[in-house]
């Protein structure tokens, strides 16, 4: 014995629109999460850890395995985290657990007083070079920061300690790093 179920579908009710909108513009819908997802949703674990792959389709080629973006070095990183710091876009003591020695002693010299600190544009990391020093535990860098038409030079001391990361051992920009050790 077969039985069938009547659905119905409910008829849409005519609403009227509000006396504001109903002049001005037509109503349209809104989307209801922000294009990357819900607001405060984040994929959780650190970022570029999972190579991406494709799945296989029957009606695709073979899948085949997307290699995952490339870590910048790290005299390019401590770069970019130094121009932080000296730009006023981060405090201080966000460099606390990356300096050993006298470096955050020189950072808070520094920090200040720089002129990357002004209402101008925001300075921006133009190239970073690097020179290794014996066994790759000590690296010297360089790097060359523009702001606007200005160019001003930085140069720092990488040193990887027992447990093979890299810490900042001495800061200078421009010369402050060394008038401040003098003095």
């Amino acid at each position: 014995m077969t039985t069938t179920l009547a659905t119905t579908t409910p008829t849409p009710t005519a609403t009227r629109p509000h006396p504001a909108t109903a002049t001005t513009r037509p109503r349209t819908p809104r989307p209801r999460t922000a294009p990357g997802g819900p607001a405060g949703t984040r994929p959780r674990g650190p970022a570029c850890t999972h190579p991406r792959t494709t799945t296989p389709s029957s009606t695709t080629a073979p899948s085949r395995t997307t290699v995952p973006p490339r870590a910048l070095p790290p005299h390019t990183v401590f770069a970019e985290r130094l121009l932080a710091v000296f730009s006023g876009e981060r405090p201080v003591h966000w460099m606390l657990g990356h300096t050993v020695g006298e470096a955050y002693e020189q950072l808070v010299r520094i920090a200040p007083e720089t002129p990357l600190r002004s209402l101008g544009p925001r300075p921006v990391l133009r190239r970073c070079s690097v020179q290794v020093h014996e066994g790759r535990a000590v690296v010297e860098a360089f790097a060359t920061i523009a702001t606007g038409p200005r160019v001003r030079a930085m140069a720092f001391r990488l040193e990887r300690g027992a447990d093979h990361r890299w810490r900042c051992a001495a800061v200078e920009l421009d010369g402050l790093g060394a008038t401040a050790r003098r003095a």
